[in-house]
C-alpha cells in the first residue's frame, strides 16, 4: 500500500466532507496538485463559492500545491474585487452599460497576479487570502489571518494584516528542504519516508533524498 489513492474524492471512508480538493474543482482557473485536501464543516462544494470575485475576463487564476490543508472557511480573494484607487471615484461604472460603457477607455482595473500557494502549506479555518499573495511551500497560515503580502516558505503568520510569527526551522535547514522538495518524490518513497516525515529528525528526511 502507497497511500490512499490521488484520484479519489473522498480519501475518508463514509466521510464527505473532507476531499481531496483537485478532483472536485470544475473552475479551470483553479489548479490544485495532488493530494490536497479541504474540509469543510458542511459540504465541500463551499470551496469554490470562496473563491470570490473570480470572474473569467480578469483572467486570474488561483494555484495551489500539493499535500497542502485548507480548513473550512477560508476564503480567496481574486482580482475581480479591485476597483480604482488612483481615481475620483472608485465606482465601476463601465460593468453597467447603458451609457456608462466608455467610462474604462484607456484605463484598466488594478490586477495584481495570481494567488500562488506552494507545497505542504497548512491555511488555518477563516483565512482569508488577497489576490497577488505567493505562499511559500511549508508554510503556516493561522486561523482568521487576513493575508495581503507573501509569505516565505516554512513560515507562520497571524493575524489582520497577517504577519510573521516565527520561522519554521533555522535558514540552512529551510534552504535544505526547498532544494530536496519531498512533495515531487514518488509516492513510493514518500509512503517509506513517512516516519521521516512526521518527526523533527530532519537529518534523516535529507540524508534519504541524496
Amino acid at each position: 500500500m502507497f497511500g490512499p489513492d490521488k484520484d479519489t474524492q473522498f480519501p475518508l471512508e463514509n466521510y464527505n466532507r473532507l476531499c481531496f480538493l483537485k478532483n472536485v474543482i470544475k473552475n479551470p482557473n483553479i489548479i490544485v496538485g495532488d493530494y490536497t485536501y479541504y474540509d469543510d464543516f458542511e459540504n465541500v462544494e463551499n470551496f469554490e463559492k470562496n473563491v470570490k470575485y473570480h470572474f473569467d475576463f480578469t483572467g486570474d487564476k488561483l494555484i495551489i500545491g500539493k499535500f497542502c490543508m485548507i480548513a473550512s472557511g477560508v476564503s480567496f480573494i481574486m482580482n475581480g474585487a479591485n476597483h480604482l484607487t488612483d481615481a475620483i471615484s472608485t465606482y465601476p461604472f463601465a460593468i453597467f452599460g447603458n451609457g456608462w460603457e466608455k467610462a474604462m477607455e484607456g484605463k484598466s482595473y488594478p490586477n495584481k497576479g495570481n494567488i500562488v500557494v506552494g507545497n505542504d502549506v497548512w491555511i488555518g479555518h477563516n483565512a482569508t487570502i488577497m489576490a497577488g499573495v505567493t505562499i511559500g511551500d511549508g508554510a503556516i497560515i493561522a486561523t482568521n489571518a487576513t493575508v495581503v503580502k507573501d509569505v516565505p516558505p516554512y513560515t507562520i503568520v497571524g493575524g489582520n494584516p497577517a504577519e510573521e510569527i516565527r520561522k519554521r526551522f533555522d535558514d540552512e535547514t529551510i534552504e535544505e528542504l526547498l532544494k530536496i522538495q519531498w512533495w515531487n518524490w514518488s509516492i513510493e518513497k514518500i509512503t517509506a519516508n513517512i516516519q521521516n516525515l512526521t518527526n523533527n529528525t530532519i537529518h534523516k528526511l535529507i540524508s534519504k533524498s541524496e
